[in-house]
């Protein structure tokens, strides 16, 4: 019996709570709202655990945190570790054809059979950016092809439209926006602006002369609203060649998106809920009975969640839980706690609880914020408040979870923590900086182009 096929949307930057999906007040993804309904396994409270995208796709496509992959840095340096392997390289030992698009050269995306790239970054003459657009132009000849060969297929795609720049096209560029973006009295872009690490990359995108913050924002919005809209395309051609009852098609992303939160403007850095929340659904057409789930999941989850799916056994020891076994009702321990971590434009690490967030640095960071953050965050849910100075008993207990969690894991994998050796992640060569104004003064990125290289690990 032929085994399932498996469509894979790995979208990047896509933060779970503006879709409609999870009850975002505009209709930001109707068109995977509608395709979930049945047959599907939609997971509302999804952790991505260690930011930003390299460590993020690594956790997703091995099913094994940041200690079992040995990765946690955007610029990460060398393979994934040793003995690891990636969903690709497993799918292509049970006879499957694989193909990613729009994830060449990272070490996440690792055992492909066949690479395809498409422009994801830049927009054309028009102003505008047509990224998924482009993804159809790529995806869709693809399916094509796989659905011609006798094997079953893995197809991954990277979609990039919520990650900035932020530039959908009309009809969708001021869809969620019709004020006037361009108000002199409007200053809330201003903080934006005289952020001299970003500000730079900013000017490239933003509409000349915006002032207005929720014009940005909307254009995320928007953003997202496109990209769903062209990946209708993918499932209606999934379905015309008559794969739709025998394929899995998955919806996930690496990491959220810090939009105007927490004063990290349009990137996904900061240990913030906005940016470890993602999107977990799997369709399987017949097989699954629609069910929305709780309970919080991990990225590591997906791999060994997928093989079963799938009929696929494995040896491998994941760190990730296979969820089916809460879907049907099995023993299932909670993931009530998350060790948690960050190497992007900022070094940090902390620990979650379903009611606390710890936060701790180890380095200075170019947002000058306090070494200890501390967010209640049933009462403060939008980490506002940072009462660390007023709870030094919860943050040493916290601390010391977290202190006990990084000792079992480094004593299982037989490997120092990632964070305590990636000590150059940020490229300059400089090793940790030592105060915030050193960080701010060397880190920079100035366009798309810069920005491009960086997740192709070619430095600036």
């Amino acid at each position: 019996m032929k085994k399932p096929n498996l469509l894979f949307f790995g979208i990047d930057s896509l933060r779970s709570d503006f879709m409609s999906l999870h009850g975002y007040h505009r209709l930001t993804t109707p068109h995977i709202d509608a395709y979930l309904k049945e047959d599907a396994l939609v997971f509302d409270h999804c952790i991505s655990p260690s930011i930003p995208t390299t460590p993020g796709y690594a956790s997703m496509l091995t099913g094994m945190d940041c200690f079992g992959t040995n990765v946690v840095a955007l610029r990460h340096k060398g393979d994934i570790a040793p003995g690891v392997k990636t969903l690709a390289e497993v799918l292509r030992e049970n006879g499957y054809d694989t193909t990613c698009i729009g994830f060449t050269g990272n070490p996440s995306a690792r055992g492909f059979d066949q690479y395809i790239n498409y422009e994801g970054w830049s927009a054309t003459q028009d102003g505008y950016a047509h990224k998924a657009e482009n993804m159809n132009q790529a995806a869709i000849p693809e399916l094509e092809r796989l659905a011609g060969q006798d094997k079953p297929f893995f197809l991954f795609m990277r979609h990039m439209d919520p990650h900035s720049p932020y530039l959908p096209p009309e009809p969708f560029h001021k869809m969620f926006y019709q004020k006037d973006g361009f108000d002199p009295d409007n200053t809330s872009l201003q903080p934006v602006y005289d952020f001299k690490p970003f500000r730079d990359y900013f000017v490239t995108w933003f509409p000349q002369g915006c002032t207005d913050k929720d014009f940005i924002v909307a254009l995320y919005e928007a953003a997202v609203t496109y990209m769903d809209t062209c990946i209708q395309g993918i499932l209606e051609k999934l379905d015309a060649l008559g794969l739709a009852e025998d394929t899995i098609v998955v919806f996930t992303s690496d990491h959220g998106e810090t939009l105007y939160d927490h004063d990290c403007y349009f990137d996904h850095h900061g240990l913030y809920e906005c940016t470890l929340t993602v999107p977990l659904a799997f369709k399987y057409p017949g097989k699954l009975r629609s069910k929305r789930l709780a309970d919080a999941c991990e990225l590591k989850d997906l791999m060994p969640t997928l093989l079963d799916l799938m009929g696929i056994k494995t040896d491998i020891a994941f760190d990730g839980r296979n969820l089916m076994k809460c879907v049907r009702g099995k023993d299932f321990a909670a993931a009530s706690e998350h060790y948690i971590t960050e190497c992007t434009w900022m070094r940090k690490h902390g620990w979650r609880t379903p009611e606390w967030k710890l936060i701790v640095a180890l380095e200075p960071d170019f947002h000058y914020k306090p070494e200890i953050e501390l967010y209640n965050l049933v009462k403060d849910p939008q980490e506002l408040v940072n009462v660390a100075e007023q709870n030094p008993d919860i943050v040493a207990c916290l601390r010391a979870r977290m202190d006990a969690h990084i000792a079992c894991r480094t004593a299982e994998t037989g490997r120092p923590n990632p964070m305590d050796t990636n000590l150059d992640w940020h490229g300059k060569g400089c090793g940790p900086f030592t105060s915030s104004d050193q960080a701010y003064e060397m880190l920079h990125i100035g366009d798309p182009e810069a920005a491009r290289r960086l997740q192709a690990n070619k430095g600036q």
